[in-house]
């Protein structure tokens, strides 16, 4: 229901909702408020300078103002003992008429004017000998509106009184100047400083928008939105770009969500179907107790399949997001490799195939054990699984682990009909089985939960042709070697990783 206060009166166009909110908005953000605090202290500064500039060019004025004084009193004062107050008179009279004089008066000692160009002076000015700053009229036109100046009062013999000075209305004048031009600069920087912080505060608030505009519609469900990047490599464009990469790998996440959701439905549908179907068969036509038995025992084989299909993905999952990190601990990767095949080759000899061996003694690498421990035992159950010689080849599953430039590479190798180079990206997702691989046990899972081990320790997988057959390279982060020690006849702990019969490895 529209409320009262929605309705705008009639014939009011209503104003776009980006153009109200504007100027409040741009009050607010932290672009407007910080130009305006350096606007005040560049403002506080500036005004600073002036009036240390002022200052100065008034002492250095008034210093100029007073050795001129000195000089000329010494002066007189000369001419005053050379040829008495007459003379002082008379220089003192030539000296006023010059154009530009200073100010210049000789008195009584009853303070009657002799001679000079002051009309008439503050009272007690002459009392007190010495510099002082006073109010003085040169003519009687000029006495209602006094000016300053700074004058030196000098006492003659027999009582006569010298008085020295300079107007200062050229300093008036410079300071009138220097506030003025300190005025006109401070509102100059004002109002240029308001429009950059208007300006400035504009443009990254339309960057914002955009942005909260973006974040809305991938809220509002459209994933492939992105933010965009200016190109400039500012706090903005990189924030940008942090944001996008998070969004692209969430969008990774969900969608790897969405695919193993898809893949659960259709391929854990099967062995659900036949654990169904068993039951009912054994409902229907068991007669014996024996009978009953064997039903139960397959119908837990089975649950027990389905338990290792579901534990498998939790720890896929575990590995994508990296929340096993911390069971991170020194081990030497050529025990475990040596255990394992140890393990693998009576599987081996059972399928027909010779399990070869070939690894460099003392591999330290910090990790888990027993993640390392089933990432190999899913490639080397592979092996034994889909590596059949084709045509010529020997009989012959190779497992290696080396040094590699820093690294350390776990390699299984086999001569079956390996994987076509299209599909070696596609086989480390979960479930996907290739169809030469169909008509064997398993689910997909083997080289998916690989790779996250991989991932998990920082390192790299990758998958190579063996002419003929396949090579899974998993290159993992070597540790500093230790000391060689003297060999033991003791053999090394076994693998606590046993081997899979379910079946968990892809094709």
């Amino acid at each position: 229901m529209t409320r009262p206060a929605d309705i705008a009166p009639a014939g009011t166009p209503a104003a776009p909702r980006g153009k109200q909110r504007l100027l409040p908005n741009l009050f607010r953000t932290t672009a407007f408020k910080l130009t305006a605090i350096y606007l005040v202290i560049f403002a506080l500064f500036a005004g600073f300078v002036l009036g240390y500039v002022a200052w100065n060019a008034k002492r250095l004025l008034d210093d100029q103002i007073r050795s001129t004084i000195d000089a000329e009193i010494q002066g007189l004062a000369e001419q005053q003992r050379l040829g008495g107050i007459r003379r002082l008179v008379n220089i003192i009279e030539r000296r006023s008429r010059a154009p530009g004089a200073s100010l210049y008066l000789v008195t009584t000692p009853v303070g009657e004017r002799l001679a000079g160009n002051v009309e008439a002076l503050q009272p007690g000015a002459l009392d007190h000998p010495g510099e002082s700053e006073i109010e003085y009229a040169r003519s009687s036109d000029t006495i209602d509106s006094p000016s300053r100046a700074i004058v030196r009062v000098f006492m003659l013999p027999a009582g006569f009184r010298l008085l020295v000075g300079r107007d200062l209305e050229e300093r008036d004048r410079l300071g009138v100047v220097i506030r003025r031009a300190a005025g006109w600069s401070l509102l100059l920087v004002f109002v240029l400083g308001i429009f950059a912080s208007w300006f400035v505060a504009r443009r990254v608030l339309k960057r914002i928008d955009d942005m909260s505009e973006t974040a809305h519609s991938i809220m509002a469900g459209d994933l492939k939105g992105r933010l965009a990047v200016t190109g400039t490599g500012d706090e903005l464009d990189r924030l940008a770009l942090n944001l996008n990469a998070m969004l692209d790998r969430i969008g990774e996440l969900m969608a790897g969500m969405q695919e193993v959701s898809d893949n659960i439905a259709h391929d854990l549908k099967t062995p659900l179907t036949r654990l169904r179907n068993r039951a009912e068969e054994a409902l229907r036509s068991a007669r014996t107790p024996d009978e009953l038995r064997n039903a139960l025992d397959a119908s837990i084989d089975e649950a027990d399949n389905l338990i290792r299909v579901f534990n498998a993905l939790l720890m896929i999952a575990r590995l994508e997001t990296g929340r096993i990190n911390d069971s991170m601990a020194p081990l030497d990767l050529s025990e475990i490799v040596s255990g394992m095949a140890e393990l693998y080759e009576p599987l081996a000899e059972e399928a027909g195939l010779a399990l070869e061996s070939v690894v460099e003694p003392n591999l330290l690498m910090s990790g888990n054990r027993e993640l390392i421990g089933q990432a190999l035992a899913n490639l080397i159950d592979n092996a034994l699984k889909y590596g059949q010689p084709v045509g010529a080849a020997k009989p012959l599953v190779c497992v290696t682990a080396a040094r590699a430039d820093g690294q350390i590479a776990l390699s299984v190798a086999d001569h079956g009909a390996g994987i076509p180079e299209a599909d070696r990206n596609r086989v480390f997702e979960r479930f996907v089985r290739l169809d030469q691989s169909r008509s064997k046990p398993g689910f997909g899972l083997g080289l998916s939960l690989a790779a996250g081990v991989v991932r998990l320790h920082g390192g790299q997988i990758r998958l190579e042709d063996n002419e003929p057959g396949l090579r899974v390279v998993m290159l993992l982060p070597a540790a500093q070697p230790k000391p060689v020690e003297t060999a033991s006849n003791e053999p090394p702990p076994p693998s606590t990783t046993q081997p899979d019969p379910a079946g968990l490895q892809t094709a």
